[in-house]
Parts: structure tokens; sequence; C-alpha cells
């Protein structure tokens, strides 16, 4: 047993310093799955664990995946550049309207996406703008990271904004709308005061005044793109546009408050998920005539692999014993009170996933609570006090979520440098304080209407 525990604790270390490391620009993805292989060659995976480990990962993963595909096709209908340009002329030359602009658009891209999704649609879009105004890379790090947080922390309010945690929804046997019930309120409130706390933090970095775009993003986009003879995407009148691209925002946000309507009514989600992906690529080739096949081609199927992968070996450490342990340290700090265990397992979590990534930190942390014996309301308070420390307590360091992963990925993609002392400049300030802040947010809101 001491040879399994040792070999699978070396295999999650390396697993997870060859993801931060990325040699070469490696795909998270394979790091993984090399190391679940073998925890599964060696056996301290069985097929008995393997079947109950697609049967919590099945439906999470392909709503989330079915959201990124819904994202990819917003960008093939030129939203990207449609929603750089309503952005420019929304902060009227203003820098500092503009970062409360890029707010709101991370947030809601998250609401309406995924986090992950969300990084995927933000980051081009805010490239894009920030370069067409020609601002200094000083004066863009401020909106590229303020804007990569709060897209980020905002898959906290609702359990569908982030794979990891509807992972952990089926292991705590929590529904959608009861996770929204409880956690949209605090969670939302603690975004607001991360948005405002980060503004004083850069706001001296932002620019009073923007310059004037010398080229209309939008307009070159749709010119280079569409012809009236070739599709029916209205390009006519920029008036035109808006109430194209509102339109496929309005069916997005219709579909995800069917998940929540099929949550409630126990349909599973994923079934819901599917069906919008499919509707939304076939209203595109309906417009483009374009084969969805570079649909699939641009989906980050390896998301997939990634989440199964390293289910698979913190599946390997709750098998020698590690949630076994953890139970062991902290039930009687559980027991002594709901406040103290919500601060101790946000925490927690918080600081794994820090170190070690948010996706196993959540899971190590719902399968330690989950042997505790907790009472149904404690339980779910608890779990949520753990995703408050995944979704924003891991924003402290750049490594601590998949989304921050590809966030940085984009930007070395498009040569942009953000160094550590950048980023830590921000979040050693905002997240603890963010963090607590929610975390009593949820404790009291909790005692107010669930008690």
């Amino acid at each position: 047993m001491s040879f399994h525990v040792g070999v699978a604790s070396l295999v999650f270390l390396t697993t997870m310093l060859v993801i931060f490391w990325r040699p070469r620009g490696l795909n998270e993805a394979w790091p993984a799955s090399i190391g679940a292989a073998v925890i599964l060659l060696l056996g301290i995976v069985s097929s008995a664990d393997i079947l109950d480990i697609l049967n919590k990962i099945g439906g999470a993963s392909i709503t989330i995946m079915a959201t990124i595909v819904m994202a990819v096709i917003l960008e093939s209908f030129g939203f990207f550049n449609w929603a750089a340009a309503r952005l420019a002329n929304l902060a009227k030359g203003s820098g500092h309207r503009l970062y409360w602009y890029i707010q709101l658009l991370c947030f809601l891209m998250t609401l309406l996406f995924n986090n992950d999704g969300s990084i995927l649609i933000t980051t081009p879009i805010l490239i894009l703008l920030l370069k067409n105004l020609r601002l200094k890379p000083r004066q863009q790090i401020p909106y590229l990271l303020s804007g990569a947080l709060i897209a980020t922390a905002s898959s906290a309010p609702i359990g569908v904004s982030n794979i990891v945690n509807l992972i952990a929804l089926e292991i705590v046997h929590m529904t959608l709308w009861m996770h929204t019930a409880m956690m949209f309120v605090p969670a939302t409130l603690g975004l607001l005061f991360m948005s405002y706390l980060m503004y004083i933090v850069v706001r001296k970095n932002l620019p009073k005044t923007l310059p004037n775009s010398p080229i209309d993003i939008e307009e070159t986009f749709f010119t280079e793109n569409f012809h009236p003879l070739k599709t029916k995407i209205p390009i006519e009148t920029k008036r035109k546009r808006t109430r194209f691209m509102l339109k496929l925002l309005l069916f997005v946000f219709i579909m995800r408050c069917l998940l929540f309507v099929a949550s409630y009514i126990n349909v599973p989600i994923e079934i819901v998920a599917v069906l919008g992906s499919v509707v939304l690529l076939i209203w595109r080739w309906y417009h483009l005539r374009t084969n969805p096949v570079d649909i699939l081609k641009k989906t980050p199927w390896h998301i997939l692999i990634f989440a199964f992968s390293m289910y698979v070996i913190i599946y390997g450490l709750n098998n020698v014993g590690l949630t076994a342990l953890l139970v062991q340290w902290f039930e009687p700090i559980v027991n002594q009170g709901l406040f103290q265990a919500s601060f101790i397992m946000g925490g927690l979590v918080s600081v794994l996933s820090n170190l070690f990534n948010n996706h196993p930190a959540l899971m190590i942390g719902t399968l330690t609570l989950t042997e505790m014996g907790l009472d149904s309301i404690t339980l779910k308070t608890i779990y949520l006090a753990n995703i408050i420390g995944s979704d924003m307590g891991s924003l402290l360091l750049p490594i601590g979520t998949l989304a921050s992963l590809i966030w940085m990925h984009i930007l070395r993609k498009s040569k942009i440098e953000i160094t550590w002392k950048d980023y830590l400049s921000v979040t050693l300030i905002v997240i603890p304080i963010t963090t607590i802040v929610t975390l009593t947010l949820l404790f009291f809101w909790v005692q107010m209407v669930f008690k």
C-alpha cells in the first residue's frame, strides 16, 4: 500500500509540474492523460472506478463542451469584432468607463457560456480592441488582467459555468437550481466587491482618455468575410448587425435558462445543452452555408481528456487514503460550527488550487466532505465554500485554474507579456480580501434564507 501511496503522489506532483511548465507549449491534456495511464496500469483505480468516474463527469463534460461549441460558433458570425466595436463606442473615449464595460462583458459571457468559453471569447475581443486603440502595452495590462480575473471568478454564481463545479455537483447530489438559489446572491455581491477593489488597485494605470481608433474593426471584418450575394447575414448596416447579434445572444440566454428548468424537472441538462449547440450549428449553416466541420476542429476537445484524466489521478489519491487523512484532520474543525467550517474548507481549497490547480483541489475537497457524514444543508454550504475557494481563491496565482492557463496561452500566442509581478500586484490585494468577503456573505445568506 505504501508503494501505491508513493506512486500516486509522485504521479500527481509530476503531472501538475508539467502542466504548469508546459514545455514547448505542450497541451495540458498530455501530462494528465499519461499520469492517468500510469495510475490505471498499476491498478490503483479499478474498472468499477472508471465507470463511476464516467458517470460523474460524463454529463458535466458534454454540457461544458456544448456551450464552448456555441462560443466558437459566435466567433464565426463575427461576434468578436462586433463586441469589440460596441465596447469602444460605449466607452465614449473614457478609459475608466471602458474598464467597467469590460467587467460587465466578462461577467455576462461567463454566465452565458462558462469560464473557459468566456476566456476564449473575451480575451481575443479585448486584444483586438486594445490593439486597435493603439494603447501601450502597460496600458493594456489592467484591462486584460481584470477582465480575465472577473471572467474566471464569475463561474461561482451558477454551477453550470465551470466543468469542475458541475462534476462536484454530481458528487454531493446537488441540483443546478439549488446551487444557484444558495450561491447566486452572495457570489454576485462578492464579484461586485471584487470589481470595485480591482478598480481601486488598477485605476492609476488606466488611461483617462482613449485615442481614436484608426480603423472600424467591425466594418472591416464584415466587409472582408461576408459578401451580400453569398450569405444571408445582414451586413448592410451596423443596426442590422446589432439586431442579428442580439438575437444570437437571446437564443443562448434562453438555452441557459432551459438548463435550470431541466435541472428542476430532473431532465439531464446535457440534453438541453447539446440541442442548443445543434440548433446554433444549423442556424450558422443556413446563414453562412458553411460546413460545421470547421467548428468541430476549433473546439478544444482536449478539455474532456484533461478532466477525465485528472479525475482518474484524484480517484487514485482517494483510493490510497488521501481523503481519509484529510477527513481525520479536518472533521473536528468542521464539527465546531458552520462558520468555521466554511472558512477552513474554503481556505483549504484556495491553497490547494493555487498549488495544484482548482480541478484536483475541488475534487479532493468535495470527496473529503462526502465522507464526513454531514447533514444536507451543512454539506451543501461547505461545498459552496469550496466553490468560492476553487473559483475565486484560486486566482491568487496565474496557475490556479484551467481558464487562467488558457488565458496565458492566448496571450503568449498574441505576443503579449504579462509577468508574474504584474499579476501578483493585483491579486495579492484583491483575491484574499474578496474570498473572505464572499465566504462571509455566503454564511449569512444561508443563515437568513435556508436555516
